[in-house]
């Protein structure tokens, strides 16, 4: 459809507390400014003619270009080349501790010959909905202002002319010959705020760009990962890096919101914000790298959260990066969607279901914590405790699964396949620490669930496990089981469960996570692509199993799915193209885990150690 590119023709920059989408065209189409969940400021992505989008990119037709990420950094180069010449654009936001001096920086540098160039910035206020003034500063800045509730505004200013029209957009043409740059800043400037101080264009384009270089090298470097699949497995970590709160210390679950699962479908959510289940994982891949200071930092999120806690039962399965409890769900009708995809949604009702499986995500995450990262105190475990106590008591309950399905809650293995993690990593860390815990009745309870899980979601007829008690719908989320070290690879009911996922769910290397047709519903039309984290999943099982070959032909070639960036949104559509928010946390630490299991197993294999198999 004209005026929407395939998802994998955007990189993702960020500054650890918002991320914006650059388009291979010189376009950003995306922008949430000053956080992952604040209102855009550019959605066209999510509306070519209402959404607002700053351009810049050369003046023609005959243009190809290509992206790059400057290797082990989030700063994204878009190359340019015509007949007359070639150009670079380097797209970054610099790091900053808080939010404010936010800001995206763009310098556009001549290679070899000359190339006219043009830049719009079209911001629209608000989702869209707020209209906006522009005022020129004795600087030559101009300073965008919305007319909404929030008076939120920002500056632009550059090295080369530029004005505002009448649709109150800046707009500039300009012809620039080697070695010239064009370079060009938007910055928040906060409403009465004493301590703010603005910055010139040189700050930007030098000490911050040297600043922001020297953070993402830094980072990388401190990682512990030397296996194979270097590049690919830390740019994974870069994006989550880059979904990850600086000041909170929370992962937001995708950089978008919006995007839909099918095109000209309504499963359309809104992915940024901080689910329990899905920064518990990515913990746990960044401590399989060696980064501990993001789990030290999400661990204090979520004491925070426990602190808050009344009732166990009130944990809630997301929330905003800061906390915030309540994320009304709404529609924006005034948006056309990407591709006509409608309606599109803010906030996420999901917020508010039951959901059993979170509770042994989070004590998963701390148990690796308490193991890898540093030991948590006695005042943290009395809070661990009410949470076990809690899934004791409520494990038989009926929840809306790992999927969010929205119609009934019913009695999904995934939730009770994580009740029995609860208990069994809570065990764990009392006998490690020596801590005060009624082990006896926790031990009773864990063995119950393991029998609960063993007997009665086994389905004869599909001779597998399936995805509630009762039915016989087979659910790529029991590929978990043995992750979580619930059931042996060598565990023959988990063998032939293998064999069935393989018969009905796999696509060479791609995986559905269930057809829609038997599955629970979610009380929404359309159909589905592939989920690539069960892909991933699955391929990790492989290599647990001891079947390296087959794991590693599959793991090689569905990183051939990624876009060039090496990016993943949430599934694969049936053309091979990203579809669903992207891109997704999910995804990419189910790579890294996927990535380092294999890694490790070939390690074992090549020096003949058990002939690679890891049957624990």
């Amino acid at each position: 459809m004209p005026g929407y590119l395939p998802l994998e023709d955007y990189g993702l920059i960020g500054n650890l507390h918002t991320v914006a989408l650059v388009a291979k065209n010189g376009s950003i189409d995306y922008l949430s400014f000053t956080r992952f969940d604040s209102p855009t400021i550019f959605a066209s992505l999510l509306d070519a003619e209402k959404g607002g989008h700053w351009h810049l990119h050369p003046v023609g037709d005959e243009v190809r270009s290509k992206q790059l990420y400057l290797p082990d950094t989030g700063i994204l180069l878009t190359r340019f080349f015509t007949e007359e010449g070639i150009a670079e654009l380097t797209d970054f936001m610099p790091v900053k501790r808080h939010e404010q001096n936010c800001a995206v920086v763009r310098t556009v540098r001549i290679i070899k010959g000359s190339m006219p160039f043009e830049m719009r910035c079209a911001p629209r206020f608000d989702y869209g909905r707020a209209e906006h003034e522009v005022e020129r500063q004795d600087n030559g800045s101009l300073l965008f202002r919305s007319q909404g509730k929030d008076g939120f505004q920002f500056r632009l200013l550059g090295n080369q002319s530029f004005q505002a029209n009448a649709q109150g957009e800046a707009t500039g043409t300009w012809t620039l010959h080697v070695g010239e740059t064009a370079s060009f800043v938007i910055e928040a400037t906060p409403v009465d705020d004493p301590s703010f101080i603005a910055r010139e264009l040189e700050h930007y384009t030098e000490a911050a760009f040297q600043d922001t270089l020297s953070f993402w090298r830094e980072w990388v470097e401190s990682s512990t990962y030397t296996g194979r699949w270097r590049e690919t497995v830390l740019r994974s970590a870069i994006t989550l890096k880059l979904l990850t709160s600086l000041q909170y210390g929370s992962t937001v679950a995708a950089a978008t919101f919006g995007l839909p699962e099918a095109v000209g479908g309504d499963r359309n959510w809104d992915y940024r914000f901080t689910w329990i289940r899905d920064a518990a994982f990515t913990m746990y891949a960044f401590l399989r790298l060696g980064f501990t200071q993001e789990s030290k930092a999400f661990l204090r999120w979520i004491m925070e959260r426990l602190d808050q806690l009344e009732n166990p039962e009130k944990l809630q399965l997301m929330y905003a990066v800061d906390g915030t409890a309540d994320l009304p769900e709404k529609e924006l009708p005034h948006l056309n969607g990407y591709r006509d995809s409608q309606p599109v949604r803010i906030g996420n009702g999901a917020a508010k279901q039951f959901q059993l499986d979170i509770y042994g995500e989070l004590l998963d995450t701390i148990y690796l914590y308490n193991k890898y990262g540093g030991a948590i105190t006695y005042d943290f475990w009395q809070h661990v405790c009410r949470l076990v106590d809690f899934v004791a008591e409520n494990w038989q309950r009926p929840d809306h699964g790992i999927w969010e399905v929205r119609d009934e809650e019913r009695q999904f293995i995934s939730g009770k396949v994580m009740c029995w993690v609860a208990l069994d990593r809570a065990i764990r860390i009392a006998r490690d620490r020596s801590f005060p815990a009624p082990l006896v009745e926790w031990l009773r309870v864990r063995d119950e669930i393991y029998a609960e899980v063993y007997n009665n979601y086994w389905s004869e007829e599909k001779q597998a496990f399936v995805q509630f008690k009762g039915s016989n719908v087979l659910d790529a989320n029991v590929l978990l089981m043995p992750l979580v070290r619930m059931f042996t690879p060598a565990e023959p009911r988990w063998q032939s469960t293998m064999r069935a996922i393989e018969k009905e769910l796999l696509l060479d290397s791609l995986l559905f996570r269930y057809h829609a047709e038997g599955g629970a519903s979610d009380g929404l039309n359309g159909e589905e692509g592939t989920f690539t984290m069960c892909s991933f999943w699955y391929i990790e099982n492989l290599s647990r199993a001891g079947d390296l070959d087959k794991a590693r032909l599959l793991f090689e070639k569905l990183l051939g799915f990624a876009s060039p960036l090496g990016l993943y949104s949430e599934q694969i559509g049936p053309q091979g193209e990203q579809i669903g928010n992207y891109p997704q946390a999910f995804t990419h630490l189910a790579l890294i885990s996927a990535a380092f299991q294999l890694n490790r197993d070939l390690d074992a294999r090549k020096a003949g150690e058990n002939g690679g198999h890891q049957f624990v």
